[in-house]
């Protein structure tokens, strides 16, 4: 029987290293600076596509206008943007700022809804206004840069091009809480999916934050999906298109520091990921494809990880009795998942120990939201997190 458990624990951590160390450590390695084979691009000079910013907003007040400006400031042809902001019944000034900037911008226009309906139904309703060849998604705290446009924009000249992702710079006034740990993991996020898209073509998932997808590829979302952006993504790469990360196309984004507020917002996401994951379940059973093995590797198996730290942690239990080595593995799983508890209490200030506290705070996260899944999501309607603005 203590083979059986040996397997199993073996297996359980093996997974998990791929998952967060193998897998990346070879992605980074070999593919950061690869360019693989040269893709078609346009120059700030030549005849661009016309764009549809789509924005879903709910009380935005302290930085909806902000958005708005740096999207107009950007050097992409401001006669090719329109801009859709969807209010989601916000209770603040978000509206009176949109309408006072409608003033200003032309091509802005302000779609309100009486009741809440969720982003995914706005971003639904708001694709469907328009006929601009490529569509921007993006959230209202996610400030461009003057480039930013283009840079998302120019490699659609490649019709095999068929979203891009920016590179979304996580800043934070306030480093306390959780943001430090947030704004490493964002960050090497980041630098993965640059490195897939150098070598696949593909990235797990545009950063719903700000990405560019051809409107006649957008797919619209199931209404009680809750992540979107992964949703779209791998609807275009299961029509045959790339999917593409440019670390050019820059843009910043407050990252939060209440530990509590993101908890609640990591349950949610981690729920509409387990709805992904068996909407696309048939992806993943393509393993030897490049697509399916960047599927479980990136993402499936981070997703699962909580089980595989169940199934190590009763394992070595068990295992434990005969061997004073997994005696000692025991105590520091157990001591593992009380991290999040102690780091409450103490306020580590070691980053190796903060880091370790992150890593299991993520992982009860994605089980609590597994648990959520597991009972059936009623709706997709959202309750953004305090930010630091």
């Amino acid at each position: 029987m203590d083979n059986v458990f040996f397997i199993i624990f073996t297996i359980s951590v093996l997974l998990i290293l791929h998952t967060y160390f193998f897998y990346p450590l070879v992605m980074l390695t070999f593919f950061s600076n690869y360019k693989g084979k040269r893709k078609e691009f346009s120059s700030i000079e030549q005849d661009l596509p016309n764009l549809a910013i789509l924005i879903a907003a709910y009380n935005e007040e302290k930085i909806i206008g902000e958005k708005i400006k740096s999207i107009f400031n950007t050097d992409y042809p401001s006669e090719k943007i329109r801009v859709y902001v969807g209010s989601d019944a916000s209770e603040d000034a978000t509206e009176s700022v949109v309408e006072k900037l409608k003033e200003k911008y032309k091509n802005l226009e302000l779609i309100k809804f009486k009741s809440r309906v969720g982003k995914i139904n706005i971003v639904n309703h708001l694709q469907s206004l328009g006929d601009e060849d490529i569509l921007v998604l993006t959230d209202a705290n996610v400030l461009f840069k003057t480039n930013t446009l283009f840079e998302l924009i120019k490699y659609f000249k490649d019709e095999k091009v068929g979203i891009v992702a920016a590179n979304i710079i996580k800043e934070s006034l306030n480093m306390a809480g959780i943001s430090r740990q947030e704004i490493v993991y964002l960050s090497m996020e980041n630098r993965i999916k640059a490195a897939e898209s150098n070598a696949l073509n593909l990235i797990m998932g545009a950063e719903g934050g700000c990405y560019a997808i051809r409107n006649n590829l957008f797919s619209k979302v199931p209404s009680k999906f809750i992540v979107d952006d992964f949703y779209i993504t791998f609807q275009v790469l299961i029509k045959g298109k790339y999917a593409l990360f440019n670390p050019n196309a820059l843009c910043s984004e407050d990252v939060p520091s209440e530990v509590r507020g993101e908890y609640r917002r990591k349950v949610r996401i981690s729920s509409g990921n387990f709805q992904n994951l068996f909407f696309f379940k048939q992806i993943a059973f393509k393993f030897w494809r490049p697509m399916g093995f960047s599927f479980i590797s990136h993402k499936v198996l981070r997703w699962l990880t909580p089980f595989f730290l169940i199934f190590s942690l009763i394992t070595s239990a068990f295992l434990a009795g005969n061997s004073q080595f997994f005696s000692f593995i025991l105590f520091l799983q157990i001591l593992g998942f009380l991290f999040p508890l102690l780091n409450h209490f103490f306020r580590f200030e070691n980053s190796l120990l903060r880091f370790i506290s992150h890593f299991y705070f993520m992982n009860f996260a994605l089980l609590h939201g597994f648990v959520k899944f597991s009972k059936g999501i009623k709706t997709s309607i959202w309750q953004p997190v305090k930010r630091n603005v």
